[in-house]
């Protein structure tokens, strides 16, 4: 489907996801195809959050959470560990302005402190400039995994002194990175990977799963259009039924074949 029919099949009227996350996969693979450094891909990829960011926030979707870094990362060769650091930085000056404008606020999940300091800093100056911001919350999950976030929340919970009789999903889920945010509604992953790398194992217990075999710096407004119009027709029921129909159901042949 080109992207003036999708623009057409999306129904603003219809139910648009709250969350949207999404696990941002494929960089390396398209700097392949082309014959580039694995870098190149990274370096490619900022126009896609540029755009998907700005169009989450037009749309109206309340969080956008994008995964930028995992904690397995680390192994990376560090040339590439520091030119992605690099250009997280100067995404982050380069877009402030742009942030601010759209009311964007922005938001780290992960382990922040152990990042270099010099990003330490540039993310806290993003964090406190955009905290004012009303519109969508920007998540970057940045040296994160989902199990460290469940052990993590685990330990705060343990140090709160919460006993048992006062622990329930509602409780321990206010202990995540993601506190006070809705779960996410979809879960969108590039490059056609069916795999969901230890991401938000917690929150998208009950999220529509959406996977494209588009690489991440091809990834652009219409294919986020495209993942919200698949939403938009998935039954979600979260465990339950809808109630059946009742009345005349009409004539109905059947045969067996």
């Amino acid at each position: 489907m080109n992207e003036h029919n999708q623009s057409a099949a999306f129904d603003a009227s219809a139910a648009i996801p709250r969350h949207v996350a999404i696990i941002m996969d494929g960089n390396g693979r398209w700097a392949a195809q082309r014959h580039l450094p694995r870098v190149e891909g990274h370096r490619a990829g900022i126009d896609s959050v540029r755009d998907v960011v700005e169009t989450s926030a037009r749309l109206g979707i309340d969080v956008l959470t994008l995964y930028a870094f995992s904690v397995e990362n680390w192994k990376r060769p560090q040339s590439e560990v520091t030119t992605l650091m690099g250009l997280l930085k100067r995404y982050l000056r380069i877009e402030l302005d742009t942030l601010l404008r759209n009311n964007i606020r922005f938001q780290v999940i992960g382990r922040m402190g152990e990042l270099p300091p010099d990003v330490q800093e540039e993310l806290c100056r993003g964090i406190e400039r955009t905290k004012g911001g009303t519109g969508l919350l920007f998540n970057i999950a940045l040296n994160y995994g989902g199990r460290a976030e469940i052990v993590e929340a685990a330990k705060r919970l343990l140090s709160a002194q919460v006993r048992p009789d006062e622990l329930d999903e509602q409780r321990f889920a206010g202990f995540l990175y993601t506190a006070g945010q809705p779960d996410p509604d979809l879960l969108i992953r590039t490059s056609g990977e069916m795999r969901i790398s230890n991401f938000l194992l917690w929150q998208i217990a009950y999220a529509e799963i959406w996977v494209t075999d588009t690489l991440w710096p091809d990834f652009r407004m219409r294919h986020l259009l495209e993942a919200i119009v698949a939403y938009q027709k998935r039954d979600r029921r979260y465990g339950g039924i809808k109630p059946a129909r009742t009345g005349p159901v009409g004539n109905v042949a059947l045969s067996a074949k």
